[in-house]
This record gives C-alpha cells, structure tokens and sequence, in this order.
C-alpha cells in the first residue's frame, strides 16, 4: 500500500473509533445523569422528613461534577465540499467531496462550584450551568466519497496530489463545526441541557431556575 494511502486508513480508522467512542460516552452520562439527580433528590426527601438539614450545594455539585460532560444534542450534517489546489508553474488540481457527519455538544459540568448552585427557597434551587461547547465533530466515512477529481485539461502531465483527499477531508470537518455552529447547536444545547433537568426536578415539585455562567 502506498504511504499516502497508509496514513489515510490510519485516519479514516482512527475517526470511526473516535465517532464510536463519543456515541458511547453521550448515552452513558445521559443516563448517569438521570440516576445521580433522581439520587440526589430522594436523599434530600429523606432528610427533611426525618426533620435533618437538607443538602447543601457543595454536595450537589460534588455529584455532579464526576459526570464532568453531558452530551445534550448531536447534528447530522450533509455537505458538499471542495477544494482547489493550484500546481506549480501552472494548472490546476480539484477534488470535490459528497460528505456526511456528526457534530456533538454539550455542557461541561465538571467546573461547576457550590456557587452555581442555590436555594431560592423551599422547594425551589437557582442553577448556573456552564455555557454549551461544541464537543466533537467528524464524519462518517461510510457515507463520505469522492464525487469528482480532475487536473486542468491543459496541464495533463501534472501529478495528482496524493495528500489533496485527506486536506479535503480535513476541511470537511472545519466546514461541519462551522455549519453546526451557524444551525444554533450551541442555543439548542443549552436548551435541552436546562429542559432536561428542570422536567426532573418538577416530579419532585421542585422548581429549577437557570443562569448561564459566563465565560472566564
């Protein structure tokens, strides 16, 4: 196999375990975080029926903290790519590239501190999540392929460039950030992060009021 050709595999392998890997993580600290905040607020009715001090915020987000990322949404993306590389003394090579994939985000939960959270008063709580971030991004090979390649007729006995797909490739994932970032993931995140928990807590009859912390 050609070096090119090698350290593409390489990549192409690479991003599929990566894509897999975060697919894995969204779900388990989904779910993880369900059961810590179902935790969280059975332990706090306990203590107030036996008559104790109810829980303090330092111990919420100590609990919380250990989630340290929830993935709240995820985009799928389809685009058109290309990209022109000129050749040296003249012509031209272009690629074009039918691509597919996945940008994740969600709210970083491990730097929250006790003062993000606080009771405003019985059964209400004033919570300050950290913005949304965008996660990851990456394609799915599976559904990304060449659609055209060519050189300028005029200059035929240029070389192709055998690293010109993965550049490509490459900016495909710049042009994905990009796309989701303008589509409102971020807004969406955040949304869905602050929907999530306040629908929870009110089966509680606790009612959660949110603050976004901003940026250090």
């Amino acid at each position: 196999m050609p070096a090119g050709e090698t350290r593409r595999a390489s990549h192409l392998g690479l991003t599929s375990s990566t894509a897999m890997k975060w697919k894995i993580a969204a779900v388990v600290s989904t779910i993880a975080f369900f059961f810590l905040l179902i935790g969280l607020f059975a332990y706090l009715h306990l203590m107030e029926a036996f008559g104790l001090r109810r829980l303090d915020s330092a111990a919420v987000v100590t609990q919380v903290k250990q989630l340290n990322q929830l993935v709240t949404v995820r985009y799928s993306i389809e685009r058109v790519v290309g990209l022109t590389e000129p050749k040296i003394p003249l012509g031209e090579e272009s690629i074009l590239l039918m691509v597919q994939g996945e940008a994740l985000a969600g709210v970083d939960l491990a730097s929250m501190t006790s003062h993000d959270v606080s009771y405003s008063g019985r059964r209400s709580v004033i919570i300050k999540l950290p913005p949304a971030k965008l996660l990851s991004a990456f394609l799915d090979e599976k559904q990304t392929k060449v659609w055209d390649r060519h050189i300028t007729w005029w200059t035929p006995w240029v070389p192709y460039d055998p690293d010109l797909e993965h550049k490509a490739r490459l900016q495909a994932i710049d042009d994905l950030r990009s796309a989701a970032l303008k589509m409102g993931i971020l807004d969406q995140a955040q949304k869905n992060a602050e929907s999530a928990i306040r629908d929870l807590l009110s089966a509680f009859d606790v009612k959660a009021t949110f603050k976004t912390r901003s940026l250090d």
